[in-house]
């Protein structure tokens, strides 16, 4: 079990373009449709909770890996995750002070940006969908969204509006 969770992260690590985000519907479909190691909602609260925490979104994963296979699972998955992704962008990241300024990179540049967004939205979409819909639901994303754009109010602020309508039954 060790083994595969470290391979499957492997594979998530180089196709995580912008970010962890940006492999959560596909991870989501292998744990909880394929492999069915948990629920539409354990894999919604895990997320959560690794979008809670400080630090890196990529926690998702040690915490799929924790559930799956405790401690040593919670391990290999990170470094599953970490470790290609790492050499990859070091490796990159020297040749991209070479060639700075070149077609190519700035071609890249520009073909990276909507793909990131893209993929993130993807996630986005695969989290509402394991909701059922409300128009609490609806209002709370809309004005959190809202206060994103114009304001410049701490994100945490609006974690935990969204975490006291979840406790209170609203979402």
């Amino acid at each position: 079990m060790l083994l595969f969770l470290f391979l499957m992260f492997v594979q998530f690590s180089l196709l995580a373009v912008g970010g962890a985000n940006a492999i959560v519907p596909e991870l989501h479909r292998l744990v909880v449709t394929e492999l069915h190691w948990m629920s539409g909602q354990e894999f919604a609260a895990l997320f959560a909770l690794a979008q809670a925490a400080p630090g890196p979104n990529v926690l998702v994963v040690s915490l799929i890996g924790w559930k799956v296979a405790g401690v040593p699972g919670a391990i290999v998955s990170l470094a599953g995750i970490c470790l290609p992704s790492s050499l990859l962008s070091f490796w990159v990241a020297r040749w991209w002070q070479r060639s700075r300024g070149s077609p190519l990179t700035i071609a890249i540049n520009k073909g990276l940006a909507p793909l990131t967004v893209g993929l993130i939205a993807a996630g986005v979409a695969m989290m509402a969908a394991s909701h059922p819909p409300s128009w609490a639901a609806g209002l709370l994303l809309a004005s959190c969204a809202l206060l994103s754009w114009r304001t410049r109010l701490n994100p945490l602020w609006l974690l935990a509006a969204g975490a006291a309508a979840g406790l209170g039954g609203l979402v």
